[in-house]
């Protein structure tokens, strides 16, 4: 074999190892199993969101703290930032500055958020552990979107510290409307997560 031969093959090897170890982009086809994954996930967030009435009615009963999308409260964001409840991640339409990358790594953070609040409420109220467990089911299924599409992470992304919640719930009030923000909070983050799932699955050709 001679030199440029030898040049030839190598240069034909390492192509063929960089296409197959290429994560999916935007113009590439995700494999069966990143589908299969996402249906999973928004099926598991439907059952979710169906559940979390259910789940604040058990769990919340002070007066005024009420589950009904179209109440407002007023003082909602005074009350987050007192108790020291982190917001969700945020997820935006996919596009060059968000990439899928950081949409499903925003994702995973939102699950982890959501199932180490509720961890930490389950202390100190019953009624939460069912909720929990999905979350723990729905972490998995787009962890398992991550890795069959060898997508990267998001750096920016760190779990919160939650010591500050826990040292701020001094009775069971403040334990219920704790309750209450996270359930809320909750609910908005699974439909934002709904519709990103979605988005992503017509950008692919999912159906």
């Amino acid at each position: 074999m001679d030199t440029r031969t030898a040049i030839v093959l190598l240069h034909c090897f390492l192509f063929a190892v960089l296409v197959q170890s290429a994560p999916v982009g935007p113009g590439s086809d995700p494999p069966p199993a990143f589908g299969e994954a996402a249906e999973r996930a928004k099926v598991l967030l439907e059952k979710i969101l169906k559940d979390l009435p259910a789940v604040h009615a058990i769990t919340v009963n002070a007066e005024g703290l009420t589950f009904d999308p179209s109440a407002h409260t007023t003082n909602l964001q005074m009350m987050v930032r007192s108790l020291g409840i982190p917001a969700s991640p945020v997820i935006k339409p996919l596009s060059e500055r968000f990439t899928l990358d950081m949409c499903v790594s925003r994702m995973m953070a939102g699950c982890r958020l959501y199932q180490e609040l509720l961890g930490v409420l389950s202390k100190r109220l019953s009624g939460l552990q069912d909720l929990r467990v999905d979350l723990r089911d729905l972490l998995t299924h787009i962890t398992k979107m991550k890795e069959v599409a060898r997508l990267g992470g998001d750096s920016s992304d760190q779990d919160p510290d939650l010591d500050l919640l826990l040292s701020c719930l001094h009775g069971n009030y403040d334990v219920q409307v704790a309750v209450h923000l996270t359930l809320t909070q909750l609910r908005s983050f699974c439909h934002d997560l709904i519709r990103s799932l979605r988005a992503i699955s017509r950008a692919a050709g999912m159906h």
